[in-house]
């Protein structure tokens, strides 16, 4: 796979803005919240199934805690 093209990054941050997180996502961050980082690596590694795109994910969800805050 490539890296995303800046077209595709910027289309997809203005529909992470109008449409919100997703359940699991938000879930995340309430666990990520509390501290339990790794019970939200396994919650991650639930949806998106491998160790690597949980990782991915725990990582942007915490960015996004850090931002809102």
């Amino acid at each position: 796979k490539q890296k995303t093209s800046k077209r595709v990054h910027l289309v997809r941050n203005l529909i992470r803005e109008v449409a919100g997180f997703a359940p699991y996502d938000k879930r995340i961050t309430v666990l990520l919240k509390v501290g339990k980082d790794k019970r939200a690596l396994k919650l991650a590694k639930r949806k998106p199934r491998t160790h690597k795109r949980a990782k991915k994910k725990r990582e942007e969800m915490s960015t996004a805690l850090r931002k809102m805050r």
